[in-house]
């Protein structure tokens, strides 16, 4: 079976997934991920039998929030949005490596809520078959409340949604990834309303300073560690756009700055964690 074909069976077991789901709740950041799932079982089931819903925080990132209202817009899909409050869980704002847990945990109680009273059939999420190499705690919540993955379950890789993305026009196929705001908060460092508006305001002016392939500020207290693709660490070799990023962050809060020699990589603040230290809910989330 060539590529192209193990690709559109992949893509017709999808289909075939959510037509038995009969109609679905979608938890929908506006990411490559969820934005594909929700226009799949858009076209498979109609609008009638379909909601995305997108859960409003501090840590959710504004420039998702937009890409997310695009979205919706562009395809016609129903969507709705609620307010979530996992800064108000202990065990999400201590910042542990099972942080992820916790929100999840949140959401996904909201879209069940939400599932109950408007009279829908199952909640999905938009995990991939990578997520289940990154042993991500999220991934627990959603079993232990019955919460199912369609991309997962058929096997389609984020790779293979940018493909089908493309192919059907979606403005997702090609963004970088977004995770939550508190990702970039180093583990241990409790997570607040505060630190989370600093890092959106820095890698907002940063932004708007340069255009970035990948950009993550990692919060460490007064430091600022800048990941950037490492295709674009040379380009911060130059004094003028050096010196802008320094003011960006300065003008965010920050009173130092530093950047990652290695360049953005996913996962970047598990590095000084074992897999043995991710916990009893199933490991680290996406950074």
């Amino acid at each position: 079976m060539s590529r192209s074909e193990a690709l559109e069976t992949k893509e017709r077991a999808l289909r075939d997934v959510l037509s038995s789901c009969e109609s679905v709740i979608i938890g929908f950041s506006g990411g490559v991920d969820s934005s594909f799932l929700a226009y799949v079982a858009l076209d498979e089931l109609g609008p009638d039998r379909v909601l995305a819903v997108t859960g409003r925080s501090p840590a959710y990132p504004g420039v998702q929030h937009e890409m997310a209202v695009k979205v919706a817009r562009s395809v016609d899909l129903p969507h709705l949005e609620i307010q979530t409050y996992e800064l108000d869980d202990p065990g999400y704002a201590a910042n542990a490596p099972d942080r992820c847990y916790f929100c999840k945990a949140e959401l996904y109680q909201r879209l069940l809520t939400v599932m109950r009273e408007r009279g829908f059939n199952v909640v999905l999420d938009g995990s991939n078959a990578d997520d289940l190499d990154d042993h991500r705690p999220g991934l627990a919540a959603a079993r232990e409340l019955g919460v199912r993955s369609p991309l997962q379950e058929v096997g389609l890789t984020k790779a293979e949604i940018r493909i089908l993305s493309k192919r059907a026009g979606l403005p997702t196929w090609e963004i970088p990834a977004s995770p939550c705001l508190a990702s970039r908060i180093a583990y241990g460092l409790e997570v607040t309303p505060k630190r989370l508006r600093a890092i959106e305001d820095a890698e907002a002016r940063l932004r708007e300073v340069h255009t970035w392939r990948e950009l993550r500020v990692r919060y460490h207290g007064g430091l600022a560690r800048l990941e950037v693709a490492p295709e674009d660490i040379e380009s911060l070799s130059e004094t003028s756009l050096r010196e802008r990023v320094i003011q960006a962050l300065r003008d965010a809060g920050f009173a130092r700055a530093c950047l990652d020699l290695q360049g953005y990589r996913r996962g970047a603040l598990n590095e000084s964690f074992g897999r043995e230290a991710a916990g009893a809910r199933g490991g680290f989330g996406d950074t």
